[in-house]
């Protein structure tokens, strides 16, 4: 049985009649808005800097260096003051920082040694073998049981901070260490070690 179009188009219409009523409605929401409070006083002449990051150092234009308010490295009872001094300024050398001659130094070092006390844990694994030979296919049971030992040693602690010469901000530290035993001149050696190690990472990638 075919339906006359006449008669699907008025379905199709009566359908549409609610929808176009809706439409017709006023709508119960209404766009508000409040204004914006005022901006301070103070606002117009003062610039918030942690609104922004902080800008990417450069430290291609640290060329020397001096101490920071001119205090050298303490001496101590495992390295003199002037150790410590030819040993920092060999190694900043290596990064490209000379020391500032009668001019105001890009960098401000601060240099420190103390002495610390590590504990170490050594594990030592001893087995035994049980039965027949193991090089053998006859039956056997091998078993091994942990041996920890601990033992404290001293070590030397350098500590190498670098500031920046004209704000003073920190620019970069690190550190190293090395046992404080050994002869003089294994000291020597050590401390020298020790002063390139904790400046492996200067300048940061």
């Amino acid at each position: 049985m075919e339906v006359e179009p006449s008669i699907m188009r008025a379905v199709a219409f009566l359908l549409l009649l609610p929808l176009l009523a809706a439409c017709q409605s006023p709508n119960p929401y209404t766009q508000q808005s409040n204004p914006l409070p005022p901006a301070p006083a103070q606002a117009a002449n003062h610039l918030d800097l942690s609104a922004y990051p902080a800008p990417a150092r450069d430290y291609a234009r640290y060329r020397n260096w001096s101490w920071l308010d001119g205090r050298q490295p303490a001496a101590s009872a495992w390295a003199s003051s002037a150790l410590v001094q030819e040993a920092l300024s060999n190694a900043l050398d290596q990064r490209g920082l000379r020391p500032a001659q009668g001019t105001a130094a890009d960098l401000k070092v601060s240099a420190e040694l103390r002495l610390e006390r590590r504990v170490r844990q050594v594990v030592d694994r001893y087995g035994s073998y049980y039965g027949h030979n193991h090089y053998s296919d006859d039956f056997g049971l091998w078993g091994s049981a942990p041996l920890v030992r601990t033992y404290e040693e001293e070590v030397v602690v350098v500590r190498i901070d670098l500031f920046d010469g004209q704000d003073g901000q920190p620019v970069w530290s690190g550190s190293a260490e090395v046992l404080s035993d050994g002869s003089q001149a294994e000291r020597a050696d050590a401390l020298r070690a020790a002063l390139q190690r904790a400046l492996e990472n200067y300048p940061p990638a």
